[in-house]
C-alpha cells in the first residue's frame, strides 16, 4: 500500500534486519540517557554496555540498510573489525618501547585530545550513518520492465556504478571508524595509550579523507568536477600557508615588546580556542556534507535526453546558480576538514601554536562566508532574493559594528582616567 516502505516488499529480510537493528540503537539511546543521570549507575559498567549495544546495532543497521546484497554488508561490518585490529597491533607495538608511567601532565593532555576526538567521532557517525542510508540521487521508485533494477535501489548505483562504489566504501570506511573510536575512547585502559601512540588521531585523518572521497564522488556525477573538489585543497593549504606567513612576518615585527606571561591561563585559552574551532569546523563540515550530497532542488529520478537520472534539478534547469552554490559548499566543506586535520596535531611550541590558531581563526572566517555564499545560491531561485540574503548579512555585521563602537565609546572615558602605568585591577 502507498506509505509502505518499498524495502519491505522488494527485500523483507534485509528491512526487519535493518529495522530492528536501528531500533535497539535507539532504544539504548534512550536508556543510556536515562542512566547518565543515576550517580549510583554511573559508579557500575551498566553505561558502557548500554553503548556499545548502541553502537553494534548502528553497524548492524547501517550494513544491513545500506545495501542490497550480503557479500558488501558483510565487508562494511568487516571494517570496523578491521579498524579495531589495527588499533590493537598500533598500540602494541608502541607499549613495547614505552614501560614509563604516564604523568598527570600527560593524563590531562590525553583527556583533552579524548574529548576532541569524540566530538568528531560521534558528528562524522551521524552524517556517514544518514548518508550512508539514503545516497545521493535517491531511490527508483518503480522496477524496470527489463529488469535491470528494482525498486528502491539507489539511483547513482544504476547510472554511474564505479562512482556509487567509491562513494560507499569512502562513506562506509568514515562511519565505521567513528564507530570503532567512540568504542574505544569509552574505556581509558584502551584510548590512552591509543592516543599517546597517535593510532586514534590516524584514524581520525583517515576517516575525513574518507568522508572527502564520498563528498567528491557523491556530490558530483563528472570525473572533471571532482578532480575540481580535490583540487580545492591544495587551494585551501596555499591560503593557509599565506596566512601563516603573514601573521609570522607581523609577529616578528612586534616581537620586540615584552608581554606578560601566565602559563595557566594561557594552557586554558588556548584549549579553549581549540575547542571552538573545532566544534565550528566539524558543524561546518557536517552540514556542507550533507547538502553536497543532497543538493537543493532535489534529483531527476528518470533519465531524459536532456538529463541523467540521479543529476541535481538545479544543474540542468539554472545552472549558473547550481555553480555557486557547489562550489562555496565544497570550498566550507573542503576548508573545515583542513582545519580539523590541523587541529589533530600537537604544537609543542607556544609561538607556533599561537600563529597556528590565528591562522585558523581567520580560515574559519573565511570558511563560514563561503557557506554564506551556499546559502544565499542554494535557498532561493532568484537573484533579488538572494540579494535580500546578503542585505541581511551586511545589517547584521552593521548592527554588531554600532554595539563595538558604543560600548567602545561609553568604557573609553574610565580607561583613560587610568594612568597607562598603573592598569586597574582586575
Amino acid at each position: 500500500m502507498a506509505g509502505d516502505p518499498i524495502l519491505l516488499t522488494t527485500n523483507p529480510g534485509r528491512y526487519k534486519a535493518f529495522f530492528y537493528c536501528n531500533s535497539v540503537a535507539f532504544v539504548a539511546s534512550l536508556v543510556a540517557i536515562i542512566l547518565v543521570q543515576n550517580k549510583l549507575l554511573l559508579k557500575t559498567h551498566v553505561l558502557e554496555a548500554a553503548m556499545v549495544l548502541d553502537l553494534f546495532g548502528l553497524i548492524g543497521a547501517y550494513a544491513a540498510g545500506s545495501c542490497r546484497d550480503v557479500s558488501t554488508s558483510i565487508y562494511a561490518m568487516a571494517l570496523a573489525g578491521g579498524v579495531l585490529v589495527y588499533v590493537v597491533i598500533h598500540v602494541v607495538f608502541f607499549t613495547l618501547d614505552h614501560t614509563d608511567t604516564i604523568t598527570p601532565q600527560e593524563i590531562e593532555m590525553v583527556e583533552k585530545r579524548r574529548k576532541r576526538l569524540l566530538l568528531f567521532a560521534v558528528l562524522a557517525a551521524t552524517v556517514t550513518y544518514q548518508a550512508g542510508l539514503t545516497p545521493p540521487g535517491g531511490f527508483r521508485l518503480h522496477d524496470d520492465e527489463s529488469g535491470g533494477f528494482q525498486a528502491g535501489d539507489p539511483v547513482l548505483l544504476n547510472n554511474f556504478p564505479r562512482r556509487y562504489t567509491a562513494y560507499f566504501y569512502c562513506n562506509s570506511v568514515s562511519f565505521m571508524l567513528s564507530i570503532a573510536l567512540i568504542i574505544l575512547l569509552v574505556n581509558p585502559h584502551l584510548y590512552r595509550p591509543a592516543i599517546r601512540s597517535y593510532a586514534l588521531a590516524i584514524c581520525t585523518a583517515v576517516g575525513m579523507f574518507g568522508l572527502m572521497g564520498a563528498y567528491a564522488a557523491g556530490s558530483t556525477q563528472h570525473l572533471k568536477t571532482s578532480i575540481y573538489i580535490f583540487a580545492l585543497v591544495v587551494v585551501v593549504l596555499f591560503v593557509i600557508a599565506a596566512l601563516f606567513l603573514l601573521f609570522l612576518n607581523k609577529n616578528r615585527n612586534t616581537s620586540s615588546q615584552p608581554k606578560p606571561e601566565n602559563g595557566e591561563d594561557d594552557k586554558k585559552t588556548t584549549y579553549a580556542k581549540q575547542k571552538y574551532l573545532m566544534l565550528l569546523g566539524i558543524l561546518v563540515a557536517s552540514v556542507t556534507y550533507q547538502a553536497g550530497l543532497d543538493p537543493p532542488g532535489g534529483a531527476w529520478q528518470h533519465s531524459s535526453e536532456w538529463y541523467d537520472a540521479g543529476n541535481p534539478v538545479m544543474h540542468d534547469n539554472r545552472r549558473p546558480r547550481y555553480l555557486a552554490f557547489f562550489y562555496s559548499n565544497s570550498t566550507s566543506f573542503v576548508a573545515s576538514i583542513v582545519v580539523i586535520i590541523i587541529l589533530l596535531l600537537e604544537w609543542k611550541d607556544k609561538t607556533k601554536r599561537s600563529l597556528t590558531l590565528r591562522v585558523l581563526s581567520t580560515t574559519i572566517v573565511l570558511d563560514l562566508l563561503a557557506l554564506l555564499v551556499a546559502y544565499a545560491a542554494g535557498s532561493s531561485r532568484g537573484w533579488k532574493t538572494s540579494v535580500y540574503v546578503v542585505a541581511l548579512i551586511i545589517a547584521v555585521l552593521a548592527y554588531i559594528a554600532i554595539h563595538v563602537i558604543l560600548a567602545f565609546l561609553c568604557s573609553h572615558p574610565d580607561d583613560s582616567s587610568q594612568h597607562p602605568e598603573n592598569p586597574p585591577p582586575i
